[in-house]
């Protein structure tokens, strides 16, 4: 009875341990196949990774080089910009050199036709003071013995004779000029006049040339007399 119980519980032991190992034998069948897969995976995982990463770098360096186009372009802007900034403040200094050019043209203009006018008039004067001298020239001519010639230097030389009795034909004579300050200069007197200086001022003052010519007369005779 005990024999045969026992050799029942061996038997169930026997049984349990043979589904024990093949238990544990399908199981790490099972194991290996998950390895194996799990590793199939990983090393697919990896390949679409590196693929991934690859395709990310060429990514980032497209954007770095678009980057660097646009900091390229964004510098060429800046550089045509401070070109066409600087083009502008030369113009605008141009433009106002102009102006100061044509300014001063106008003043230039404007000084030439007041000098014009003056010399225009100081003309009209000059010809209005020789009407008056060939007037008191042709005046005294006969009653004076008065001759009047023009000599270099815009100069007018004026001739007494019919001075001296005894030789009437000598000449007493000084010629006369307009100075820069379009005034009376009297020079060159032959014989010499030691008041023709004082003659001089006194037709500047008076602007009476026929008693500075009648003065002259007067001095020239005396001397002859003296």
């Amino acid at each position: 009875m005990i024999e045969d119980e026992l050799t029942l519980f061996d038997k169930s032991i026997n049984e349990f341990w043979n589904k024990f190992k093949s238990t544990v034998s399908d199981t790490s069948c099972q194991m290996v196949g998950l390895r194996d897969t799990y590793k199939d995976s990983i090393k697919a995982c990896a390949e679409k990774l590196s693929v991934k990463l690859k395709e990310e770098e060429r990514m980032v360096e497209m954007f770095l080089e678009y980057q660097n186009q646009i900091c390229r372009q964004n510098n060429l802007i800046q550089e045509k910009k401070d070109n066409l900034l600087r083009l502008i403040a030369e113009i605008k200094d141009k433009k106002q050199e102009l102006e100061v050019l044509t300014a001063n043209i106008q003043d230039l203009k404007e000084e030439y036709a007041k000098k014009k006018e003056t010399i225009s008039a100081a003309n009209k004067a000059n010809e209005e003071r020789l009407k008056r001298l060939q007037k008191s020239a042709d005046l005294y001519k006969d009653r004076l013995g008065l001759e009047i010639r023009k000599i270099y230097g815009d100069k007018l030389q004026f001739i007494f004779t019919n001075i001296d009795p005894k030789h009437p034909e000598n000449p007493f004579m000084f010629s006369l000029h307009l100075n820069e300050a379009r005034e009376y200069e009297v020079s060159d007197s032959a014989p010499h006049l030691e008041c023709l200086a004082e003659f001089q001022e006194n037709v500047r003052k008076t602007n009476n040339f026929s008693a500075f010519l009648a003065n002259v007369r007067k001095a020239f005779t005396a001397m002859v007399y003296n």
